[in-house]
């Protein structure tokens, strides 16, 4: 089967497709043909070789953490899903034509796998981030790189909870911000005061890394009130840096829920083939997403 596949840490470069054996399900796991899988900054981070906690790497390693596709082999103890069933979830080298899952659940109806291959990480990070800042309805929450994946599921979740959002973004991310139900502005200079006039700010998320930080702690006047998943010297200014994740099949069903009510959708801003997935990294870097980038296999 074809994979993408890196030997060393480093830049985009380093990426390889290879001819690999194929992965089998073991038990507690399944196994899909991949139809799409989700590209994450946590993806080039790992390539990197970023020490992140949540997932060690041993060289030579695959790429990718979250896929759709159809169900072709069902590992021992695995119930309730079958041979041919339609699924999105999280597993292990996603960059290739089959990959393992260890978490995983039934496609949304209505949902395409490229759709569907953006939600896992996203969904776990978003919650997870809400559930650490510690904002209640009633509240409001700045999201600082709103307009990414984690940030569009970010402001939906919020907006279900009845809690107001702020989103920072680009220029040209604005009307997409604001029709995700958040108050808008844009990043650069003056932006904390832009923000300001928005109103009072109770928690804030910093999903971009751009070295907000302290501007962050600034506009909620306490550092317990910030969470970054994007800036590794966060802690410096007593900051939580979210790194470890949470339930993925939680996500997943809450996905679910949220998909099947109208009130969360995250749109695929770009598709690459395997063979692009340089490509694709220098492009989730780089940032300025609106939604959501994903390998097409």
């Amino acid at each position: 089967m074809k994979k993408v596949n890196f030997a060393e840490f480093g830049g985009p470069d380093v990426l390889r497709l290879i001819d690999a054996e194929e992965p089998h399900a073991g038990p507690g796991r399944i196994r899909v043909a991949v139809r799409a899988a989700g590209v994450n900054p946590v993806d080039w981070r790992i390539r990197e070789g970023q020490v992140l906690g949540a997932h060690p790497t041993e060289l030579p390693a695959g790429v990718g953490l979250d896929a759709a596709g159809v169900v072709d082999e069902v590992g021992e103890g695995v119930d309730g899903i079958e041979i041919g069933d339609h699924v999105f979830g999280e597993g292990s080298s996603t960059y290739a034509e089959f990959a393992v899952l260890s978490a995983w659940a039934r496609m949304p109806e209505g949902l395409s796998f490229e759709e569907a291959a953006g939600y896992p990480s996203v969904m776990e990070t978003a919650l997870r981030v809400i559930r650490e800042v510690g904002v209640l309805p009633g509240q409001t929450l700045l999201v600082s790189g709103a307009s990414g994946g984690v940030g569009s599921a970010v402001l939906q979740i919020a907006r279900d909870r009845g809690i107001a959002v702020i989103g920072t973004g680009s220029a040209s991310s604005q009307d997409y911000l604001r029709g995700l139900g958040a108050r808008a502005t844009t990043y650069g200079e003056g932006w904390a005061e832009r923000v300001r006039q928005l109103g009072r700010v109770d928690a804030a998320l910093d999903l971009a890394g751009s070295g907000v930080i302290r501007e962050l702690v600034d506009l909620t006047g306490d550092p317990q009130k910030v969470v970054s998943i994007a800036d590794l010297r966060a802690p410096e200014s007593g900051v939580r840096f979210s790194g470890v994740a949470g339930s993925v099949p939680e996500a997943l069903a809450e996905a679910a829920r949220l998909i099947a009510r109208g009130k969360l959708h995250i749109p695929v801003e770009k598709s690459y083939t395997l063979a692009e997935a340089a490509a694709a990294h220098i492009d989730s870097q780089a940032g300025h997403t609106r939604g959501r980038r994903v390998m097409v296999v």
